[in-house]
């Protein structure tokens, strides 16, 4: 053929030349490929609206101070409408283990009519300074707390997520542990409430789910001026941090988690057939196979006697928020059982559901307290919804893995238990992993010492501090 003719009419210098050059770019573009395929992959950002409307042309990027209030009238229609409470009688003996007992909610309720002081806690709530900023049509709160100053301190900006049915109260008690001194750093930490709970308002549109919110608290971030920060997450936090750290790896210089989500496969079935019995050759330690195992009654019966509430929120959230975003009573109950169970199981056989145990009457009531005075129930609970309407392991972050730094923290009486072996299928880059000695699902609110000190561990590694 004619090509191999104006080949062969060259001379060899140049037949050596084009051989070359076709050899480096043959390599080169192999090289490049293969670069390629070992970058990781970045879940995308994607964009939304979810304000009122139309998207404007702009929108009002600035951060504004904001306190909160309340006022004779709130508070006097919540006396109203708990002293009309209608109660049900419980039966005999019948503990926690048919949800709220209603003799204690009785106690509780007491409390709360006659001692509770909500423009006290309003105070304590206005002891952090509290900001709003426009963000995709929302009005997003969030605490910022900046650390004590102090000489040759290194700043590390934080960011902490509360879930369901959390709030950014859970972390009160351990935003003093994170912003003190540390060796030589501290932590500027920023807890904002996820859109449509507590004082960040509710989206207006349908689909608004842990990417939506990732997406904009990245912004907030940006906003605020921080370039690279650290992450930390419990229940849904755990999930919208994840994502964070999907989307902008480059910009998350750690992330650390209480609550490990992980999809299920083959990994996952080979360590439940074989780890009762030679734990070792599937990657389980002992303390795994005491926490996973029997498996059926560990993370099948038990995960369906707590998940009744999961089957509702995600698929007729409205009916449900009707009942309780009129009761404060009701409020109550449906919220403070998760406190009692979620931190361990073991209250379901308690008269009082151990409520006390861990925490206050006070700090409890002052989280119910936030649900109530902004009406977010209904669309916190809508948030279950706009996540689970799609087969979760096939969303486009489940196909995607994390590659910053990651530690986790395995608290033993979190609803379920993710050995480091399961870990390591999403999480890539495991810097630290803690079989937490006590502790539930609230890790923040109920072991703040025990969580901060897990931080501080794995950021000191992250930073070789």
């Amino acid at each position: 053929c004619w090509q191999e003719e104006t080949f062969s009419s060259l001379d060899v210098s140049q037949q050596q030349q084009i051989l070359i050059g076709s050899a480096v770019a043959v390599g080169g573009i192999l090289a490049y490929k293969l670069l390629q395929r070992r970058k990781p992959k970045v879940l995308p950002l994607g964009q939304g609206w979810w304000g009122k409307g139309t998207k404007p042309m702009s929108e009002d990027d600035q951060i504004y101070p904001f306190r909160i209030q309340t006022s004779d009238e709130e508070i006097e229609d919540l006396h109203a409408r708990i002293d009309r409470t209608r109660y049900a009688d419980s039966l005999e003996e019948s503990t926690f283990q048919y949800g709220f007992n209603s003799t204690y909610l009785k106690r509780v309720v007491s409390y709360w009519r006659n001692e509770f002081d909500w423009r006290k806690q309003v105070d304590v709530l206005n002891n952090y300074p509290h900001f709003k900023t426009k963000i995709e049509g929302l009005d997003v709160h969030f605490v910022h707390v900046r650390p004590p100053p102090s000489k040759n301190q290194k700043i590390i900006p934080l960011m902490l997520v509360h879930g369901w049915p959390g709030s950014f109260y859970e972390f009160y008690k351990i935003l003093p542990l994170l912003t003190q001194n540390h060796d030589g750093f501290a932590f500027e930490v920023i807890c904002p409430s996820i859109p449509g709970y507590g004082y960040s308002e509710a989206p207006y549109k349908k689909g608004f789910d842990s990417l939506a919110a990732a997406r904009i608290f990245l912004t907030l971030m940006e906003r605020l001026g921080f370039d690279k920060f650290y992450l930390q997450g419990g229940d849904w936090g755990s999930l919208i941090t994840t994502n964070m750290a999907q989307m902008k790896p480059d910009c998350v210089k750690g992330l650390h988690v209480n609550m490990i989500m992980v999809a299920r496969g083959f990994k996952q079935l080979l360590s439940i057939i074989i780890g009762p019995y030679l734990p070792f050759l599937v990657g389980l330690t002992r303390e795994d196979v005491r926490r996973l195992f029997p498996f059926f009654q560990k993370n099948v019966v038990e995960i369906l006697k707590e998940s009744g509430y999961m089957h509702i929120q995600a698929t007729k959230p409205d009916t449900a928020g009707c009942a309780v975003n009129d009761s404060p009573v009701g409020l109550a109950a449906y919220i403070l059982e998760k406190f009692s169970t979620w931190t361990d199981r073991k209250y379901r056989d308690l008269a009082d559901g151990g409520l006390e145990r861990k925490y206050s009457l006070e700090d409890l009531l002052t989280n119910i307290m936030i649900y109530w005075t902004t009406g977010c129930i209904t669309s916190s609970m809508r948030f279950y919804k706009e996540n689970l309407q799609r087969d979760p392991d096939s969303r486009e972050d489940a196909l995607i893995g994390v590659t910053v730094p990651t530690g986790l923290a395995a608290f033993p009486g979190e609803l379920l238990h993710t050995p480091k072996s399961w870990g390591e299928s999403r999480y890539s880059n495991i810097y630290s992993y803690t079989y937490m000695q006590r502790g539930g699902h609230f890790a923040a609110f109920e072991e703040p010492q025990l969580l901060a000190d897990d931080i501080v561990r794995f950021v000191k590694k992250v930073e070789k501090l």
